[in-house]
């Protein structure tokens, strides 16, 4: 038991940034193209308090992490946009959306580059090293597990925008049972074979995009 809290408290701080930029992100990215819902809301925050979802973010993955489950699952508070305000919504949505996982790639860079900073300075403290691996790993996971392309995840509204509009509004139409199933292919383990490729992508473009830091910092 302590063991398991001992690693829940390394991926607590990561948990809690990534959700927080990635929602932030997509707030951020609605209002530049035109619709400021989330902003008036105040979700264009990076106080984690505006994007926690109670059951979502907190009760649903304790209770997997602590239970041992084989996957863990759990969403944030979603950040209201108003397609119909974006200036080209179709087209809009999309950058909207990519935000996110653009977001979540961007923090495993930092936490990448945390890494490095702590050996340059020879930190001896191991928590950190084990939180800054953490921080890579959750944020590589939102990125791929976004992108997967059924609505309402990330990927579901870069795929509509890309779609003919005959062919977007027939796949929109999977928007009110995307949850279930992803939720099946999680079980299933079906999704890791999405997952495992975009994950590995997106490590080796923060691997090169940390290079120069690596020689910097060596």
């Amino acid at each position: 038991m302590n063991e398991l809290i001992q690693n829940f408290a390394v991926y607590v701080l990561p948990i809690l940034f990534s959700i927080t930029l990635h929602e932030a992100a997509h707030a951020y990215a609605a209002k530049y193209f035109g619709d400021s819902t989330a902003y008036m809301q105040g979700r264009m925050s990076l106080n984690p308090i505006r994007h926690i979802d109670p059951i979502g973010t907190l009760l649903i993955p304790i209770v997997l992490y602590f239970s041992g489950s084989p996957f863990l699952f759990g969403y944030a508070k979603p950040v209201p946009v108003d397609w119909g305000k974006l200036r080209n919504p179709k087209r809009d949505m999309a950058w909207v959306a990519l935000a996110g996982p653009g977001a979540n790639l961007f923090m495993a860079l930092l936490w990448m580059l945390f890494a490095l900073v702590l050996g340059a300075l020879q930190v001896n403290e191991v928590f950190f090293y084990k939180m800054a691996q953490a921080g890579v790993v959750v944020n590589l996971v939102i990125f791929a597990f976004n992108l997967f392309p059924v609505p309402p995840l990330d990927g579901g509204r870069v795929m509509f925008s890309l779609l003919p509009n005959r062919l977007a509004y027939k796949y929109g139409r999977l928007e009110p049972y995307g949850f279930f199933i992803v939720l099946a292919l999680l079980f299933l383990q079906v999704l890791k074979f999405w997952m495992v490729p975009v994950m590995t992508a997106a490590s080796l473009v923060v691997k090169l995009l940390a290079t120069p830091f690596t020689f910097l910092l060596s």
